[in-house]
């Protein structure tokens, strides 16, 4: 599977490189996609990278096994509650 990270993602978080948000990507503890995003639609997850740290993420399918990530950043109380992680 390819996985890419869009460059907004570095920009808006220096602290989270490319290989960061890869990471959590494919150690995701719960992902879901999200109600209403259209198609293709977005998936929003949260996993943990390789620095060991709990990062949320969005992403989207944009061919067959090929994601592309927009938005990755530690993780929010927000994003833990839709994903299930935290009450």
């Amino acid at each position: 599977m390819a996985v890419r990270v869009h460059p907004r993602v570095n920009t808006r978080h220096p602290d989270i490189d490319d290989e960061d948000a890869i990471a959590a990507f494919r150690n995701t503890l719960r992902s879901m996609p999200r109600e209403g995003t259209g198609f293709p639609p977005t998936w929003v997850g949260v996993g943990v990278d390789s620095k060991g740290r709990l990062l949320e993420y969005v992403a989207i399918n944009d061919g067959p096994e090929q994601w592309l990530i927009f938005h990755a950043m530690q993780a929010t109380t927000r994003v833990l509650r839709e994903v299930g992680l935290r009450r």
